[in-house]
């Protein structure tokens, strides 16, 4: 809840003591004390009260005698104006605020209602459902619901007021009008100068404390949930579902990654062996060779292979790709090509692939 100007000092009990009231009890402090503006009454003033009243029916039937079955059947009853939760009647409210000069009337009742007062001229209501007790006062030029079930004050509009007192009659409350002069306070004459405009409505303070329970009911399975996945608990099914895909997942992207490595070295290493394949075929220089020098090549280069193949390579000895008097690596593919088919130059390859790999392992060896 939000509100501009100095509502905050409107009086309400604390957050402690409003807690305690649901079912009726100690609201009736409550509701005197949110009347006033102040810590005015305490539960012991209140019981001394009651006490007194009950005092003063004792007496009152006593003078029929203290033999009578009426008055042994008073004694036996409990308190009419007072209870163990805390609940005050409604005369122990009235003669509480007779020592202030103030008034209570039965706002539906008949005498009240044909005075045909508006209600938004009055400055105070004290109502009552069953055994909860609470008021509503003009504070300033506004009107607040200042009922101890709720985190805070409710404003009400001048327009709102005669429906909602109207609705409370509806539910079955009984209404008093309060009738004298209120003390003066604080939040009453800062309210004269300002008007305030509420945001967001207050809440029962059982909603509240349900919602909170449930956010520490949230708090507490996630603290759970995250004490799971650390390794110190069972992770249930759909954990471990989530648990499994997430591993699955991870794998899949390092086999990725390793795939990608892997061709990434193969890729370096075909250049790296281009590289020392040209490095290692001498260049000729001076023009291009013509078509019978090249068949001449071919044919040296075919018996120099056989006899490799027939006799292998003393250990150490590196057999070149190509002759000397072979092209070099700057000359274009397609003068070769001009000369051999493609069955010879793919089978040429596939020889010179097999002998620069047996050429370095002999040489490791």
């Amino acid at each position: 809840m939000r509100y501009e100007g100095h509502v905050p000092l409107i009086y309400r009990p604390s957050v402690h003591a409003w807690s305690l009231h649901q079912e009726g009890s100690l609201c009736a402090q409550h509701c005197l004390n949110n009347l006033l503006q102040g810590e005015y009454f305490s539960p012991v003033e209140l019981s001394s009260i009651a006490h007194q009243l009950d005092e003063e029916e004792r007496m009152r039937m006593a003078e029929g005698g203290v033999t009578s079955e009426d008055y042994r059947t008073f004694l036996q009853q409990p308190s009419g104006n007072m209870d163990d939760s805390g609940f005050f009647s409604i005369q122990v409210i009235s003669n509480a605020l007779k020592v202030w000069g103030l008034e209570l009337i039965l706002f539906n009742s008949p005498e009240y209602q044909r005075l045909r007062i508006d209600p938004i001229n009055e400055r105070s209501f004290i109502c009552n459902y069953k055994e909860h007790w609470f008021t509503v006062r003009k504070l300033g030029k506004q009107w607040f619901n200042l009922n101890s079930l709720l985190t805070g004050p409710e404003l009400i509009s001048d327009t709102y007021l005669a429906l909602f007192l109207a609705q409370l009659q509806q539910e079955g409350y009984s209404i008093f009008v309060v009738k004298g002069d209120l003390p003066d306070c604080e939040a009453d004459q800062l309210l004269q100068m300002i008007r305030v405009q509420q945001m967001h409505r207050p809440k029962l303070i059982g909603e509240e404390l349900a919602q909170l329970k449930e956010q520490r009911v949230q708090k507490t399975d996630l603290e759970h949930v995250l004490e799971v996945n650390d390794g110190t608990g069972m992770l249930d099914e759909d954990e471990e579902e989530l648990q499994r895909a997430l591993a699955l997942s991870r794998q899949e992207i390092d086999m990725e990654d390793e795939e990608a490595d892997l061709r990434r070295a193969i890729q370096l290493s075909m250049q790296g062996t281009s590289r020392n394949r040209c490095q290692d075929i001498p260049q000729t220089s001076g023009s291009h060779p013509t078509s019978e020098e090249l068949r001449k090549r071919r044919e040296a280069y075919f018996e120099k292979q056989q006899q490799q193949q027939q006799q292998p390579a003393p250990p150490g000895q590196l057999t070149h790709l190509c002759e000397k008097s072979s092209t070099s690596c700057e000359a274009p593919d397609r003068d070769l090509g001009d000369s051999m088919s493609e069955e010879d130059m793919l089978q040429a390859a596939v020889t010179m692939s097999l002998e620069t790999v047996r050429s370095k392992t002999e040489g490791k060896k």
